[in-house]
């Protein structure tokens, strides 16, 4: 085990497995194998087809066989423990990431898109957070193996983060321009002059006016919305292979956000940067994701590129998402009401034995609330369009159409 890592692995059970609450368990975990698959058909959703019609071409992502994924993620499990329970945060992640990919990650507050992003640079607290299970493997490292030395190495450098929270991230006590500076220093080598000069185009480039005054300012003189451009401005300073964005755009306004996302899509295009771009905004997703991930009580419910994801959702849950949001392509007098979807979430310190979306869910079957259902290609969808689910979401679609 490299050093410096205190303590990450979990034990399987609500019990630790080690005399340690963080004994350590280091054990091969293979890539999850396809699933059979199931199901067919398809179905309606919003004005989100017509978002995802007029994107630009996204970036040529192909490979050859022999490269692997910049990033790929194997069984990722993160629990959170305290004297008396186990809350198991995300259950059994997997996907990869192509050079110039950019993954929309969705849900709910709560589903594990965060948690999981911060775990994979073992970000979160340790204890009472742990890695329960899982690989993390970026240009074919482990990061979750990794010495603290060198995963240092690589946040902030070849990994760019933008944070969630601009007032909480930034350090109230240093001007904006030297914390741009320092990943600038650390990773690239420069000197003092040159990283202020590159703090002050960075500054520039994410619209932030005056910048060549302001690079002396402290974080609470600026805006919630530019204080948030500040940290895409850190998270971008050092050209990273893989920028990890969450809710980077949430404080901005419209035009500002256009301008961070066509900003982000230069990038892709210049250094063939991926992107994992965690949102509630599905219109954003529509307009800059090449695949998106749909996430519900730490689980992927369903993933597959972004087009054929909106137009035709396979899991009830994505379904609910997208009838949340208006449909403005409808005439006025038959546009249909917007629905809510009933219930709560689970607890996740008693994650149930099936389905977790299952209590709430119109088209459950009995299966769904005692065996839960693999991500499995979805038949009859464009070629890696997955989902978790027992039951035949377009069919039963169908057949509430038919009078």
């Amino acid at each position: 085990m490299g050093g410096g890592y205190n303590g990450c692995r979990l034990g399987r059970g609500c019990r630790f497995e080690s005399a340690h609450p963080w004994g350590e368990r280091r054990g091969h975990h293979p890539p999850p194998q396809p699933s059979p698959t199931r199901g067919e058909g398809d179905g309606g959703t919003c004005d989100l087809r017509e978002r995802t019609r007029r994107r630009a071409p996204v970036t040529d992502i192909s490979s050859t066989p022999s490269k692997p994924p910049l990033l790929e993620v194997r069984d990722l499990g993160v629990a959170f423990a305290d004297k008396d329970s186990v809350v198991h945060a995300v259950n059994g992640v997997s996907y990869t990431l192509k050079e110039g990919e950019t993954l929309g990650i969705v849900g709910e507050s709560g589903s594990g898109k965060s948690v999981h992003v911060l775990a994979m640079l073992r970000l979160i607290p340790m204890p009472p957070g742990g890695i329960a299970s899982g690989q993390v493997l970026f240009e074919g490292r482990d990061l979750l193996t990794l010495s603290d030395a060198e995963l240092r190495k690589i946040r902030g450098g070849a990994i760019g983060f933008v944070f969630q929270d601009p007032m909480s991230s930034l350090n109230p006590s240093m001007t904006v321009g030297r914390q741009i500076m320092e990943p600038l220093m650390l990773h690239l080598g420069l000197g003092a002059d040159a990283a202020r000069k590159r703090a002050i185009e960075l500054m520039d480039m994410v619209r932030l006016p005056d910048a060549a005054r302001r690079v002396d300012q402290f974080p609470h003189e600026f805006s919630g919305g530019q204080r948030q451009r500040i940290m895409i401005a850190m998270g971008i300073s050092c050209r990273p292979r893989l920028l990890i964005a969450d809710e980077a755009t949430t404080a901005l306004d419209v035009t500002v956000q256009a301008d961070v996302i066509e900003l982000v899509k230069e990038l892709k295009r210049e250094i063939g940067m991926a992107v994992i771009w965690i949102t509630h905004d599905l219109g954003v997703v529509a307009g800059i994701a090449d695949t998106v991930q749909v996430m519900y009580a730490g689980r992927v419910m369903e993933r597959g590129p972004v087009d054929d994801v909106f137009r035709d959702p396979r899991s009830a849950y994505t379904l609910g998402l997208l009838r949340s949001l208006p449909d403005l392509t409808a005439p006025a007098g038959k546009r249909r009401r917007l629905t809510q979807i009933d219930g709560t979430p689970p607890d996740m310190r008693f994650p149930p034995p099936g389905d977790p979306f299952a209590p709430r869910n119109r088209y459950a079957t009995p299966r769904c609330f005692t065996e839960r259902p693999p991500l499995a290609q979805a038949p009859g969808a464009e070629a890696g369009h997955l989902v978790a689910a027992w039951y035949d979401l377009p069919k039963l679609l169908a057949a509430e159409a038919t009078p």
